[in-house]
């Protein structure tokens, strides 16, 4: 068995999107083959996920929402995942798997995916996903170093930059081999990616629910290589408006709605479309996006490309089928108000948003 694709994280959004677009490419021919998932956390509530990922039959992704009008309402088998492993029961084989037999590997590995602590590193199996990466890029060099393009998928801007950097610092750091770290600077593809769908519930033992709407944009870049051919999946020459506009208005939008969750203590099982049905909210958030958003967007000549995708958004937010609670939303709140309030304040510094520094700052 040969896997081109390795995906570090075993999250209900992953099941929905990447392992989704690459199972329907599959089947017409149009990706370079199967996945191999790594769970990377060692958690032990997830090992029975880890077993139904791998059934040669696959997992439900149930896809239910309007579109264009219609009502959407189906369920895809997913079939492209062929191994399913653990970093903490199968290091050496997810070793082997990355140094000989990967050509893309993709990462989803949360808010604090990136994090790295000063004793991190000092063990045989590193905690974080970054140390765990540098061994394993390290051991692909010394089997040969074939080129190797790396999807990350967090919702970090620029993560594909940000990605290198880290480990360009920590490969100086810690391993200390300048022909590895040339060969992680010009022979590894970190690829700038942009993703962009709800997925709502997980299903159980393995599979999603999520809405018709989805996105992957990648920025291209020479020697990139695609995960697969499939139409949510879309090679652009700038990600940054594509950027710009999930984080700032869709991502935003959830931790705007979860701040306030919080701070009036609503209903714990409380669901995005159940908290826009309070017209005082809704309200609210559409004054944040008409008053301080989109002047944000339009200050830098994005105005209607804001509000096209704010109005979407919205009826996004309402989808009926959907049960997006706000308490997953809220999960590392205060990162995520960094990355899409605080972020927008300083990309767009002249644009007054009291409002969004009325969460910002608190």
């Amino acid at each position: 068995m040969t896997t081109p694709i390795v995906q570090f994280g075993t999250s209900r959004f992953l099941q929905a999107h990447a392992d989704l677009f690459v199972s329907e490419a599959l089947k017409t021919g149009q990706a370079p083959g199967p996945i191999t998932i790594v769970q990377t956390t060692g958690s032990k509530e997830r090992a029975g996920r880890l077993a139904a990922l791998a059934r040669p039959d696959g997992f439900p992704v149930v896809i239910r929402g309007i579109q264009g009008g219609e009502r959407i309402d189906r369920t895809v088998q997913v079939t492209s995942v062929a191994r399913a492993r653990s970093t903490a029961e199968n290091w050496n084989e997810v070793r082997e798997i990355v140094a000989e037999e990967a050509e893309i590997l993709i990462s989803n590995t949360g808010d604090t995916g990136y994090q790295v602590s000063e004793d991190d590193l000092v063990t045989d199996i590193p905690l974080s996903f970054p140390g765990k990466l540098l061994l394993l890029l390290k051991a692909r060099f010394d089997a040969g170093g074939r080129p190797l393009t790396i999807l990350p998928c967090e919702l970090v801007s620029r993560n594909g930059d940000v990605l290198k950097a880290l480990m360009l610092g920590l490969a100086a750091e810690r391993v200390k081999d300048d022909t590895f770290t040339m060969w992680l600077d010009k022979r590894v593809v970190w690829a700038n990616t942009l993703v962009d769908r709800i997925v709502s519930e997980p299903l159980e033992p393995a599979g999603a629910i999520a809405e018709p709407y989805a996105l992957w944009a990648i920025e291209n870049q020479p020697g990139l290589r695609s995960p697969c051919t499939h139409p949510s999946v879309k090679l652009v020459d700038n990600l940054t408006p594509y950027e710009k506009l999930k984080l700032h208005i869709l991502n935003l939008g959830h931790t705007v709605l979860a701040d306030l969750w919080l701070k009036e203590g609503r209903d714990p099982n409380e669901t995005v479309r159940e908290i826009l049905a309070d017209a005082s909210v809704a309200a609210r958030l559409d004054h944040i996006y008409q008053s301080e958003v989109i002047p944000a967007f339009a200050a830098k000549g994005l105005e209607n490309e804001a509000t096209t995708y704010a109005a979407a958004t919205l009826e996004r937010f309402r989808n009926p089928f959907l049960n997006h609670r706000l308490g997953d939303i809220a999960n590392h709140h205060r990162e995520k108000i960094e990355r899409r309030i605080v972020d927008l304040q300083r990309w767009s510094p002249s644009v007054s948003m009291p409002e969004l520094a009325a969460i910002s700052n608190q």
